[in-house]
């Protein structure tokens, strides 16, 4: 009997020292789990489209001329002194955005490792979703290129030759002077759009507050943020094309 039961025994002592250990805190085990991960998911999502509104307004100023918008700039750099140093809270807000955008990603990611693996067959029959949720994936992987390329093109001014260092003003105007500017600002803007149209709803249901009588509001909210924030951004590369800005 016992000759009979070793290889029994060698397989469960396989299984177990191949199995993950369980990470010791309470944070560790929250982001091993699936719901852990679409929590980040959620709040980091939300943190970003807090950073859109306010970015979205600020972008609007260049409407009022190159006054406003590069003493709003100005503004930004100089915000928390003579507590904080010249800008920065500015990098403040940079490093929180950074560690967002790397946490809704990497969690994006992992849980779509996760479904891939439960579910290895594609289905014959797929359920009808919306075109955002469809998309979910390739937007983020274009909204995470546009922002590399934004940082290049207004911030560093390494794609942008016609900018100037601290005058997003001229910068704007010189970057949507450009036809590859304005395709691949409005390819990222319509992105962002169906990313929030789909991601605020989902992001709602994580957090708990879905319910039957809350998702008609909620859906309602998420598809006015994205077609406001959609029309916002997008109204400062067509004020460039028209000449309202220039």
């Amino acid at each position: 009997m016992a000759l009979a039961t070793r290889p029994e025994q060698r397989d469960k002592q396989s299984r177990e020292t191949q199995r993950p250990a369980r990470p010791r805190t309470a944070v560790g085990r929250l982001w091993q789990s699936t719901i852990g991960k679409k929590t980040v998911m959620a709040v980091s999502g939300l943190f970003m489209l807090l950073y859109l509104i306010a970015h979205m307004a600020g972008n609007l100023k260049v409407f009022f001329g190159p006054d406003d918008m590069n003493g709003y700039a100005h503004w930004l750099r100089t915000l928390g002194e003579p507590v904080l140093h010249h800008e920065w809270a500015l990098w403040i807000m940079r490093v929180g955005l950074v560690a967002a955008v790397v946490a809704h990603g990497v969690a994006a990611y992992q849980l779509s490792r996760l479904d891939i693996a439960a579910r290895p067959v594609k289905y014959v029959h797929r359920h009808r979703t919306s075109y955002a949720a469809r998309t979910m994936r390739w937007g983020g992987v274009i909204l995470a290129l546009f922002i590399v390329w934004h940082i290049l093109d207004l911030t560093t001014g390494t794609v942008n030759p016609n900018g100037e260092y601290g005058r997003p003003y001229e910068n704007i105007v010189a970057t949507f002077s450009t036809w590859y500017g304005n395709v691949i600002y409005f390819v990222a803007m319509i992105a962002v759009g169906l990313h929030i149209r789909h991601g605020f709803f989902s992001a709602a249901q994580t957090l708990g507050a879905g319910s039957p009588t809350r998702d008609r509001a909620l859906k309602a909210t998420a598809n006015g943020l994205a077609l406001v924030l959609t029309l916002g951004f997008l109204s400062v590369p067509i004020g460039v094309i028209t000449g309202v800005v220039e």
